[in-house]
């Protein structure tokens, strides 16, 4: 194996390890759950909301096809409250 491909190698499996230190979790009414799974359902609900307000101003299709708006809106919000919270 030629040297770059062999460092490229070692850093890919080096990196993808690096995550695996733990699994983050949190403890909801007793029972452990995965934060993703938190972040995701508040993003999902903050881009109900964003659309509802959207809707009540007119300004629903302005942005862009809805297809397209509502899963990147569900993605930052749910991003965002990653990074805010448990980052």
């Amino acid at each position: 194996m030629r040297a770059e491909y062999r460092f490229v190698v070692v850093t890919a499996v080096t990196l993808s390890c690096s995550g695996c230190a733990h699994a983050p979790a949190v403890d909801v009414l007793g029972s452990f759950f995965p934060i993703w799974i938190i972040c995701i359902l508040i993003g999902i609900l903050a881009t109900v909301l964003t659309r509802r307000l959207l809707l009540r101003f007119g300004t629903d299709y302005d942005f862009g096809p809805p297809v397209l708006i509502y899963p990147s809106l569900a993605v930052l919000f749910a991003c965002l409250f990653w990074l805010l919270f448990f980052r």
